[in-house]
């Protein structure tokens, strides 16, 4: 299902109300068109500007942590991740630049919601980077809901954090909600039911396993106390070498794929 905009004349006031307003698709198209490579019968090859994701290509949406590959994967002490924009991304918008700029401030809003119990730091890096924000141009719905945003996995490779159109049509408060969501996964969390409904992809459980939880999902999906102190307490756990394993599965620390670079 593709979300249908109307759209108005570009004007600086509206750009001012709606920092999300989107540009006609076929002018963004044009502009986009030269940056895609093509091979053959119009198939699109977006690697090299998407670098390369985890193995299956997994969209990792308490604690549930993930034990997929047969470890469980965290960050190593004191990372920080450097992101982008995917530039070509933005297009879409009428008013990229503004809506850059609000998308950067509910990132904001939703680590500050982490608080200190976030692994791991962020900053903003054009050169050496280790995931985009990406802005999809259409929506992803199935029969039982849309997927407003997708992100990923501790790993040494490079990434993406997806929003989609339907994301930005929510509350503030639930685009915030989505992110500290997503940003979770970025953590190493889990969703809450992963034990139960995502069975194909192991997982281990840490913690309090309390409903409410940020890594569940509807009314049910809430920033606890629990979640930050299970996170936080965890990471500590890891670091200080007190704990090595959860249930017989091993915990593999990782850092970024900036961090992995030579750059001698």
């Amino acid at each position: 299902m593709t979300q249908t905009t109307t759209m108005k004349q570009p004007s600086t006031d509206s750009a001012r109300t709606n920092p999300f307003e989107l540009r006609d698709p076929a002018d963004a198209f044009r502009e986009v068109e030269s940056q895609i490579h093509l091979y053959g019968h119009g198939a699109i090859c977006d690697t090299d500007s998407r670098g390369y994701a985890t193995p299956g290509n997994r969209t990792p949406l308490e604690i549930v942590l993930d034990a997929s590959e047969g470890f469980i994967r965290l960050w190593a002490k004191d990372m920080t991740l450097r992101w982008r924009f995917q530039e070509r991304s933005m297009s879409i918008f009428e008013e990229r630049e503004v809506a850059k700029t609000a998308i950067k401030e509910l990132l904001g809003e939703a680590l500050l919601a982490w608080g200190e119990a976030a692994p791991v730091k962020f900053a903003q890096q054009d050169d050496l980077w280790d995931f985009e924000i990406v802005m999809r141009e259409t929506d992803r719905c199935r029969i039982n809901g849309c997927v407003l945003a997708s992100a990923f996995f501790p790993d040494p490779g490079r990434h993406e954090l997806v929003i989609y159109p339907r994301m930005l049509t929510q509350s503030r408060k639930e685009q915030v909600d989505t992110l500290i969501h997503e940003i979770g996964h970025i953590f190493g969390l889990r969703h809450f039911f992963a034990n139960i409904r995502e069975r194909e992809w192991p997982s281990e459980v840490f913690g309090s396993h309390n409903a409410f939880s940020i890594m569940n999902y509807g009314h049910q999906s809430e920033l606890t106390d629990d979640d930050k102190d299970d996170l936080k307490r965890l990471y500590q756990m890891v670091w200080s070498g007190e704990l090595r394993e959860i249930n017989g599965t091993p915990i593999k620390l990782m850092e970024p794929f900036h961090a992995t670079v030579d750059t001698r």
